[in-house]
């Protein structure tokens, strides 16, 4: 296998190991951490995975590079968009400087207001910018009990923290390991990303 191919494997495995139930159309949005050897490597490694994903309607970005990392987002669009309507949601955006009416049209062709402006904080905030949970599909009163507690006094913690609905948080926890384990499985015996990865 050329290093080429090695490259591109290690970022398709990194995304089963993060973003499954995204590729599963279980959740919204996933966000992981990825080393790279150069720039040029991980941009020409991201297009092949979207070459791989996009038909499907899943894209994956590079929502801010680090000292020899990057964070990439893997996401649904349109669940996406559907998700920063929800009641509540454009309220706590604004706080951060979101404007409400592009967040309710962001995502739909030529509008990706929000995402931009996410962006911009992930890179600029000297925190870590906590209205990110809305984008990864966490629920509102999750994000919002994350804020309000800076992250301290949560219930339990999975894939994120959870500050009420324990149990019903915890089930979804289980589906999603779940659903990584399998995905995880099927990866290895030689399974296609594009074919494991639900069209929507």
């Amino acid at each position: 296998m050329s290093s080429t191919m090695r490259k591109s494997m290690r970022m398709q495995m990194r995304i089963i190991e993060n973003c499954a139930p995204t590729l599963a159309g279980m959740k919204s949005a996933s966000l992981f951490s990825y080393e790279y050897g150069s720039e040029d490597d991980v941009k020409r490694e991201l297009r092949e995975i979207n070459e791989m994903l996009n038909d499907r309607g899943v894209t994956a970005d590079i929502l801010a590079w680090r000292d020899k990392s990057v964070l990439i987002y893997v996401y649904r669009p349109r669940m996406l968009a559907a998700e920063l309507k929800r009641q509540g949601v454009a309220e706590l955006l604004s706080v951060y400087g979101y404007c409400n009416e592009s967040c309710n049209e962001n995502l739909l062709p030529g509008h990706e207001f929000c995402l931009r402006h996410l962006k911009k904080r992930v890179q600029c905030s000297e925190c870590f910018p906590h209205e990110i949970g809305v984008f990864l599909g966490y629920p509102l009163e999750d994000v919002h009990g994350f804020i309000k507690n800076e992250g301290r006094n949560c219930e339990s913690c999975g894939m994120w923290k959870v500050y009420c609905n324990r149990e019903e948080k915890d089930r979804i926890f289980q589906k999603f390991r779940k659903c990584k384990d399998v995905y995880m499985q099927v990866f290895q015996r030689g399974r296609e990303l594009s074919l494991m990865t639900v069209c929507a």
